[in-house]
This record gives structure tokens, C-alpha cells and sequence, in this order.
């Protein structure tokens, strides 16, 4: 048995041996591979670098052809730490080519590329750390923990979308039948505009037959004062006429002379103090007298605007009397002061109360105050009944009026909603009439879809128009994501103001952002239900090649 014991040994000695020689050279084949392929638990072998969509041109049982086809090389060449194709393509793992990409396969999280010259370099890009496979540095492994974050931020943004999604088929389903209830309501309206305009007619045909002999007895009663008034009048200017030429016939001769006239200094024409025979001439009519007869049908018209009788002559303010300091003022005559505020006021009612009890004045134009007398009458019942009955009539067709142009403003205001682009589904109709605000330090921003954007400073001011509805303006594939507002207030010195605002997912309609990225043009960022327009699984998980 002790003879055996050394065999034994010895076998287990050369087994052993055996598995350290096949553990060496496993070790040895893979540190040999490791730069050639990505050996981090992957189903399928490929190049290092290389993505799941590139690996059809990499077929390890023939030669590499470059993309660009400009060589054709062994495989073992591939990732060889040399450049051998003109694109690059034959080192998808390595830094040797400039301007190729490096592909991170990040099992468990998201796929990426990186610039090539980052592989090797000592920083960990890839979150599985195959861009450092040097072994200059160790980089952890951190996809599964990145990618479970990730999946976590989807699932909740897969319940927005979710919840969001719902919410649009209620908008769809109520952006639908409230555009059924504006074409029901449009259709009636017009049903009602019909008979309306029929009754503004018989309004207006009854209010013009009732205003005809309204008018005709208003005419009548007023003419008729107008001629009260003229011969009232023409009494009053006769009066006046023959007190002027009381006054002005000096000698009581019956005849007002040149000479006379050439006492009241209102007919000098040239104001140099004196009258002349000829400016009393022109006054009085080309001749040198007149008799009473005569003066009241030509004279008086022409000069009783200018006449000034006694009354007027006393009511003109006494000449200035020389102040203290004149020199033509003898030391003993100096003015005395003035009296007290009171005194003249006592003073001024005692030559109010003389002008009272003179004769009236001879220029009855100017300024008297109205009498009753001066007064229309009252209309007479007849006229009183017809113009009460022309008032009800204008009130019917007021009314009438009134209803057809709030029929229109109604119609209009149908048709223009009924025109108007609210998506593809009439998902955004909701929208149409509300505003949403967002306060920033310096300004408040307002959007009211389908009408204007403004602006305002959040500390009081007038508010700015940042544009009006144009249209939608989303790319070609997705037309509803972007909305333009354009011809707003215009900038000093520079264009109209405009806005673009872009349309996101969410579960309510909130103006979440507003910029000017430049000039004049500003960018509002708008959630809203009614852009949540496809389900998402609830559960989201990473792709086949992510995983």
C-alpha cells in the first residue's frame, strides 16, 4: 500500500498539473481574444465595438472587406490596434482609427456610441465598462443599476402618457360633439335669423308709417313758433330801432342828422377819436339824415350790433386816473388807496341795483337770458299722441334691430370656431377660449390658444402682443406639436413679435416654459392631454439590443 501511495500522488499530481496547464492556456486564449471580442456576457459573440446591427459584416470565418470597400484584410487584422481600411471600419474597438465611433452595449441599460479615441483612455464612458478593457483602469459594471432607474422614470412617464391618452379620448369624444352642437346651433340660428328679419321689417315699415305724420305736425307746431319768434322779434328790434333813434335825434326833430352820428364814437372806424362826416356817412347810410321809417328799415339792421346807448356807455369801465408817481400829479392829488374788498363789493351791488331800475337795454342780442316766453310751447295732444306712438315704434324695431345683430355676432362667431384647425380628432378644442399664465421673475406670459400670446411686467405695465393665431406649425409627420402666433407688437427698430409654441404630453394643460432664443421670437412650451396621442405598454422594458 505505501508502495502504491507515491503512484497515487502521482496521478493526482499530473491531473492537476493538467488543469493548471488548461486553466494557463484558457487564460492565454482569452487575454488573446479580449481585444477582439466582447466577451462581457453577450448572446452573441461579436467584435468589440461593434453593435448587433453591424455584425453581419463581421464574419470571423472570412476576410474583412472595409464598408467603404477601399481593402479587403484577414480577420485576425480586425481590431489589431492598426488602421488598415481608409473609413476606419476595420477597428471598431480600438483608438487606432480617427473619427470612428466605439459602440457601448450596455447590457441592461441604453446602447450608445462614443468617439473612438475615448477607448482606452482611462475614463469609464460605457456604464459597462468595455471602452477600458486595457486594464489601465477597473470600471465597474453599473447598467443594471442605471438601467433599473431608468425603467422606473419610463414606467412613471408610461403613466403619464397613459393617464394623458385616456384623457385625449374624452377631449376627442367632447371636441366632437361640441363641434356637432355649434353646426346644430349655427343651423338654427340662421332657422331664427330668417323669421327675426322678418319682424325688423314690419318694425321698420311701422316705424316710418309712424314717424310720417309725427313729423309733419312736429314741423307744423315748430314753424309756427318760428313765426311767433320772428314777429316777437321784429317787435324787439322795432323797440330797440326806436329808442336808438330817440337817442341818437339830439334836437327831437324827427330826423337823425350826420352831425348826430357824429357823437357816439362807436362809428370811428380808423379809432382816432373822432368821427368823420364820412364814416357817419357809411353808417347811416350814404345819405346825410334819415327819418324814423327809414332808420329802422336800413340804418338800424346795419348798426345795431355796433350801437352803444346810454345803458352801454355805463356799463364801460371809468378811465384809468393816474397813480401815485405820475408826474402830471400834483403832490396833493395823490389816489387814495384803495378801499376794502368789502367796500367794493357794497359799491359794485349799489351800480347793479341803479342798472336795474334803467330802461332796457336797446341791444336785446346780447347775452340776455331766456324767458319763458322764449320758450317752445308745449305740443298739442294730437301731436303728443302721435309722437308717443312713433317712440313705441322705434323702440320695436330698436329691438328688433338689436336681436338680428346679436343673431349675427352669434353666427359669425360659429362660423369662425367651425373654421378653425383644433386637430386632427377636434382633440384641442377645449382649448379654444381659455388662457394659461406663467410668472417669471421679470414677466408674467399668457397664452390663449387659437387668439394671441402676450406679455406683461410682472410688476405692473401695459401688456405686449407677442402674436396672433396663424396656424399650426408642427413638421409634416406630427402638423399638431407646434402652434405660430405671428404679426404681434412690433419690436423698436426691428420685426413683428412671434411665437412658437411647442406642444407636449402631459395629464393637464399647463404653460410650462417661455423664451426668447432670439430677437423678437419667442419659444412657449405647452402641455397639454390632448398631445398624448398613442398608448405605451405600462411595464416598459429596454430593447432587444439594449438588453
Amino acid at each position: 500500500m505505501a508502495e502504491t501511495m507515491p503512484c497515487v500522488r502521482g496521478i493526482l499530481c499530473n491531473f492537476r498539473s493538467f488543469l493548471y496547464r488548461e486553466m494557463f492556456l484558457g487564460l492565454l486564449v482569452l487575454h488573446i481574444v479580449s481585444p477582439f471580442y466582447n466577451t462581457a456576457a453577450v448572446e452573441i459573440l461579436r467584435p468589440r465595438g461593434v453593435s448587433l446591427l453591424h455584425k453581419p459584416f463581421y464574419d470571423e470565418s472570412k476576410p474583412f472587406t472595409c464598408l467603404d470597400g477601399s481593402a479587403t484584410i484577414p480577420f485576425d487584422q480586425v481590431n489589431d490596434d492598426y488602421c488598415d481600411c481608409k473609413d476606419g471600419t476595420d477597428e471598431p474597438g480600438t483608438a487606432a482609427c480617427p473619427n470612428m465611433m466605439y459602440y457601448c452595449s450596455n447590457k441592461g441599460f441604453t446602447p450608445k456610441t462614443i468617439p473612438s479615441s475615448r477607448v482606452n483612455d482611462g475614463i469609464c464612458d460605457c456604464c459597462d465598462g468595455t471602452d477600458e478593457y486595457s486594464g489601465l483602469i477597473l470600471c465597474q459594471d453599473k447598467c443594471r443599476e442605471m438601467g433599473a432607474v431608468e425603467l422606473e422614470q419610463r414606467k412613471k412617464q408610461a403613466e403619464v402618457i397613459n393617464k394623458g391618452f385616456q384623457m385625449r379620448q374624452t377631449l376627442v369624444a367632447d371636441g366632437k360633439q361640441t363641434r356637432q352642437d355649434r353646426e346644430a346651433k349655427l343651423n338654427a340660428l340662421k332657422e331664427e335669423k330668417q323669421v327675426v328679419e322678418t319682424k325688423k321689417q314690419k318694425a321698420q315699415a311701422a316705424k316710418e308709417a309712424a314717424e310720417a305724420p309725427e313729423k309733419e305736425a312736429v314741423d307744423k307746431h315748430k314753424q309756427a313758433w318760428d313765426e311767433v319768434k320772428a314777429a316777437r322779434e321784429l317787435e324787439r328790434q322795432k323797440e330797440a330801432g326806436t329808442a336808438a333813434f330817440s337817442e341818437l335825434d339830439l334836437d327831437g326833430d324827427g330826423l337823425v342828422k350826420l352831425e348826430e352820428f357824429q357823437t357816439h364814437l362807436e362809428f370811428d372806424d380808423d379809432v382816432d377819436g373822432e368821427v368823420t362826416e364820412d364814416e357817419a356817412k357809411t353808417h347811416l347810410g350814404d345819405v346825410t339824415e334819415v327819418d324814423l321809417d327809414r332808420f329802422l328799415t336800413e340804418t338800424w339792421p346795419e348798426i345795431k350790433d355796433l350801437y352803444q346807448g346810454e345803458k352801454d356807455k355805463a356799463k364801460e369801465p371809468p378811465a384809468a386816473e393816474p397813480t401815485k408817481g405820475d408826474p402830471d400829479l400834483a403832490p396833493s392829488e395823490e389816489t387814495p388807496p384803495p378801499p376794502p374788498a368789502e367796500e367794493e363789493e357794497e359799491r359794485e351791488e349799489e351800480e347793479e341795483e341803479e342798472h336795474d331800475d334803467d330802461e332796457p337795454d336797446i341791444d336785446v342780442d346780447k347775452d340776455e337770458p331766456k324767458t319763458d316766453e322764449d320758450e317752445m310751447p308745449d305740443y298739442d295732444e294730437e301731436t303728443k299722441q302721435l309722437i308717443s306712438a312713433a317712440d313705441q315704434a322705434r323702440a320695436e324695431y330698436t329691438e328688433a334691430n338689436k336681436k338680428v345683430s346679436d343673431i349675427d355676432a352669434q353666427i359669425r362667431q360659429l362660423e369662425k370656431q367651425l373654421g378653425t384647425d383644433f386637430g386632427a380628432e377636434a382633440e384641442y378644442s377645449s382649448l379654444d377660449g381659455q388662457c394659461f399664465e406663467l410668472e417669471t421673475k421679470e414677466y408674467k406670459y399668457k397664452l390663449c390658444p387659437f387668439d394671441k400670446c402676450s406679455q406683461s411686467p410682472k410688476h405692473g405695465g401695459s401688456e405686449t402682443t407677442l402674436g396672433r393665431w396663424e396656424s399650426w406649425a408642427g413638421p409634416e409627420d406630427n402638423k399638431y406639436s407646434a402652434m405660430k402666433y405671428t404679426k404681434g407688437q412690433n419690436c423698436w427698430n426691428g420685426p413683428d413679435r412671434s411665437t412658437e409654441v411647442r406642444m407636449t404630453c402631459g395629464i393637464e394643460n399647463k404653460l410650462l416654459s417661455a423664451s426668447e432664443p432670439n430677437r423678437c421670437e419667442y419659444v412657449f412650451e405647452f402641455e397639454t392631454p390632448a398631445m398624448c396621442s398613442k398608448e405605451v405598454p405600462n411595464n416598459p422594458e429596454f430593447s432587444h439590443e439594449e438588453l
